[in-house]
């Protein structure tokens, strides 16, 4: 049997624990980047090639705000914002030697609702959620910090936040630090995977679902997700368990949009070691306790 999730546009919520529902409809409530017709923060051209990258940090706000800072702000520009519906991915094209940062968000009017009180509790399903990219211009190595928890360490890649489970007055952080390659211990980025690289992205395909329990860390269960070829977005859930954490994942089952496998795995739903049928246009969601 497996576990049946509503998705409203990258949103997803379950129809049976009631403590997931509550979950879900916490997660990373402030990071709400504005699209359609939103104000995006201002930034101007990348840095030299010669200017070493530090800090820069998106604080967002539960009215659809975007600050932008950090001394290295200035390396950050828009890369677009784009509806998508059923919760999957827009294509961005990332080029080569940038960072890309993708903040999953409802577009204003519904953040506007929200601030006064006046939204339900879920936004209709016929309103697209957006996707709105921006691109930081470095090739130094960076750490990504989802309020203040690292998540991964990023060089030439693509880092997704879903924030589409909005609740009032909450802010959350995320922030680019570097440069840390040089440094000991300097994690190394998850060797190319020629079978990944062949995949078409667009197509249904089966996957295994991996082991998963609650505290996992962040690095081991993105490795395992990674290994079975699946793309990734974060996004943060208040819990009891320690924080900085993986709480739960949810991949993404093909069929419809409202279809999910939970990881840890409820009673009679999929499990570690199942073989699921996946629609990879939509990102499995790796959620991470505040």
């Amino acid at each position: 049997m497996r576990s049946h999730l509503r998705t409203h546009d990258g949103r997803t919520h379950s129809h049976r624990p009631a403590a997931l529902a509550a979950g879900a409809a916490a997660v990373a409530a402030g990071l709400l980047a504005t699209g359609c017709g939103g104000t995006a923060p201002t930034a101007s051209a990348g840095t030299d090639d010669d200017t070493v990258f530090s800090t820069a940090s998106f604080t967002l706000g539960s009215r659809g705000d975007v600050q932008l800072s950090g001394t290295s702000r200035t390396a950050v520009r828009p890369a677009g914002a784009y509806p998508v519906t059923a919760g999957r991915a827009h294509a961005f094209p990332r080029p080569a030697g940038a960072l890309l940062v993708i903040l999953r968000h409802w577009p204003e009017a519904v953040t506007e609702r929200a601030s006064r009180g006046r939204a339900r509790l879920m936004p209709p399903p016929e309103e697209p959620a957006v996707e709105t990219g921006y691109l930081v211009d470095t090739a130094n190595w960076v750490r990504a910090d989802l309020d203040g928890h690292p998540l991964q360490w990023l060089r030439r890649d693509t880092i997704r936040i879903d924030t589409t489970n909005a609740t009032g007055g909450d802010r959350v952080r995320l922030t680019l630090s570097g440069p840390h390659g040089g440094r000991s211990g300097q994690p190394t980025p998850p060797p190319e995977d020629r079978a990944c690289a062949r995949l078409d992205r667009w197509t249904d395909r089966r996957v295994v679902l991996p082991e998963m329990v609650a505290g996992t860390p962040v690095g081991t269960a993105l490795a395992r997700l990674r290994k079975q070829c699946l793309d990734v977005q974060y996004a943060s859930l208040p819990g009891d368990g320690r924080a900085g954490t993986v709480r739960q994942v949810l991949v993404p089952l093909a069929g419809p949009p409202d279809t999910a496998a939970v990881l840890p795995p409820d009673e009679g739903t999929d499990r570690p070691g199942d073989s699921v049928l996946v629609d990879p246009r939509r990102p499995a969601t790796l959620s991470v306790t505040r």
